[in-house]
């Protein structure tokens, strides 16, 4: 159980001129990241060392976005402004959150231009929802590895710090183990929730210091 990606929704100007911004700060460049069909969404990427990654991802008019819950989420975030829609932690065994949670994780996949496909499976994007503070799961499929989102370009920025409206005791609780076990040297700085609980800015290190976004 590792801390995966952070998830930012696109602003009201699109996800390129929101990628753009977020790369001025970073000093590094987005890869396209393509659709993901079954949610209605697409994305761009900023690998990040450590195994790790940055998504920025906008809604689609598609009928896949009504129905699946991170297509809504991404809409919900993107319409009150944009910003970040959560963290997301992958995992070795998505049963035993199924089995808690009462569903079936779903499906996810994105195909490259030359015809290779990235495949998962992910839950949790309804508690996201209720509770923008927890992370969602997912497990990415066996001899996906290459594929991995951070193996796009070789990086040098690191995600350093996650500011997180909300409680350690209930985050450990949704993940079923202390929240440091998830993090591998990423720092949490928690806050008092002053309306709705969630990532409130994530820090990176990079070539110029320290960036918060």
């Amino acid at each position: 159980m590792r801390l995966d990606h952070v998830s930012y929704a696109c602003e009201p100007d699109g996800l390129a001129a929101t990628a753009d911004r977020i790369a001025a700060k970073l000093g590094v460049e987005p890869v396209k990241g393509g659709v993901h069909p079954r949610f209605g969404t697409r994305n761009m990427i900023f690998p990040l060392a450590n195994g790790r990654y940055l998504e920025v991802v906008e809604v689609l008019e598609h009928p896949a976005s009504d129905k699946a819950p991170f297509g809504q989420a991404v809409r919900a975030r993107s319409e009150a402004g944009g910003g970040w829609m959560g963290w997301c932690v992958a995992v070795d065994d998505l049963t035993p959150f199924e089995e808690r949670l009462g569903r079936s994780a779903v499906p996810g996949n994105r195909k490259f231009p030359d015809g290779q496909e990235l495949t998962w499976r992910q839950i949790g994007i309804k508690g996201l929802i209720a509770d923008p503070q927890v992370p969602y799961l997912l497990r990415w499929d066996d001899g996906t590895e290459a594929l991995h989102p951070s193996q796009a370009r070789p990086a040098s920025v690191e995600l350093a710090c996650l500011t997180i409206a909300g409680s350690y005791e209930r985050v450990s609780e949704w993940l079923g183990t202390e929240v440091e076990q998830t993090l591998d040297g990423v720092q949490v700085q928690w806050i008092a929730p002053n309306g709705t609980p969630g990532v409130m800015s994530v820090s990176f290190t990079t070539d110029s210091g320290r960036v918060e976004i």
